[in-house]
């Protein structure tokens, strides 16, 4: 890379692994940090200090579920005084009463609120609890009374994807200003259970018409925000914008990456917040500079007309597919392996064909991953 790089504008922040929920979706890494592992206050609000110092305009605070904080209110207070944007992404379960009212009055400044259905009983055998689709909507009432701004959530795949008029439905009667559509990424938990999640390329077409239409109808009413599957795309996304362009995330124990799934990468090592500034991690760390820019790139790529479009889009998809986190990821149509995306959905089509007890997920647990039975 022959120039330094721009500052950074956002910030993801993991706060800590646990959640109350165990979704196979999640894109946590399968070896989750336990608690006593994760960045104690002063050490988050150091490192926001100084991504404020470098540039980020806007965290998002994350997990796991990071109301299991019980420091969060202290911490949006301190993004607060910095001027930083927040955006607190929940599960809006378990979250006790007058919570919601001290982050707002902290200075949190936007919620997000994911529903694994749009139905209750979708909602409870994907996020594996009890009640859970009653307390999101709690959450997202008393978001909106406290006069936060609420986006809804609603990851897709093949068990809810038929459920993404009620999702529209669900959004509006919260009075949501923002409803996400984001079809599954496949890393971490949710690679372990591809087969399990991956819709029919049916479905996915299906569920896009219903998407633009809605958002057509609610122009000026809500804003749709649809997140396209790569394993059915033409062409990738650019991963966080580009690999370490104007955007990063913080691990519950202060790694530094470029993108959730960036550890995957074997080649790469990753630099914990605290030892290093975080000025020096985003500017000279090899890893946040090893696909940074084009100069990294192979052919197609590297001649290509979206090469500062997509910037070579997910260099961890690539790993995962190609083997190889320099090659094409694999989502492009010019890539030579192109060919293996529609492979995988039609394996995992084939596997939701074998008959079984019921689909079974490994579910998002702390501790050791083990096969369903």
């Amino acid at each position: 890379m022959s120039e330094p790089p721009l500052p950074p504008i956002g910030m993801l922040a993991e706060l800590t692994h646990r959640c109350p929920l165990q979704c196979p979706y999640c894109s946590n890494p399968l070896e989750l940090l336990k608690a006593n592992r994760e960045l104690d206050t002063q050490s988050w609000l150091d490192l926001f200090s100084q991504a404020a110092d470098l540039g980020v305009l806007q965290v998002h605070l994350s997990g796991g579920e990071p109301t299991l904080r019980r420091d969060l209110e202290q911490l949006i207070a301190g993004l607060s005084a910095r001027g930083v944007y927040t955006n607190l992404i929940t599960a809006g379960v378990g979250i006790a009463d007058g919570r919601i009212e001290a982050f707002a009055e902290a200075g949190l400044d936007h919620l997000q609120l994911s529903f694994q259905g749009a139905r209750p009983a979708t909602t409870e055998r994907i996020g594996n609890h009890r009640g859970s689709h009653e307390k999101k909507l709690e959450t997202a009432r008393r978001a909106r009374a406290a006069g936060l701004p609420l986006t809804i959530n609603a990851p897709i795949h093949r068990h809810n994807i038929e459920e993404v008029p009620e999702f529209i439905d669900l959004a509006l009667s919260l009075d949501a200003e923002r409803l996400e559509i984001a079809n599954v990424q496949y890393a971490g938990w949710a690679l372990t259970n591809r087969d399990q999640l991956m819709p029919e390329r049916a479905a996915v077409d299906r569920h896009a018409e219903i998407v633009a239409a809605a958002r057509e109808r609610l122009t000026g009413i809500m804003n749709i925000d649809f997140v396209t599957p790569d394993y059915f795309a033409i062409y990738p996304k650019p991963c966080m914008g580009g690999w370490a362009r104007d955007a990063f995330m913080v691990t519950p124990d202060g790694t530094v990456l470029p993108c959730h799934a960036a550890q995957t990468i074997p080649s790469l090592s990753f630099e914990r917040f605290g030892p290093r500034s975080l000025a020096a991690i985003w500017t000279v760390s090899p890893a946040f500079n090893a696909f940074r820019g084009t100069d990294w790139m192979q052919e197609p790529c590297r001649n290509c007309e979206r090469r500062e479009i997509d910037w070579g889009g997910c260099r961890c998809q690539a790993m995962a597919i190609a083997g190889d986190a320099a090659a094409t990821d694999p989502a492009c149509a010019k890539s030579p392996i192109h060919a293996r995306m529609a492979m995988l959905i039609d394996e995992a089509q084939r596997a939701a064909t074998v008959p079984s007890k019921d689909e079974l997920f490994v579910y998002r647990r702390i501790g050791v991953v083990t096969e369903p039975a």
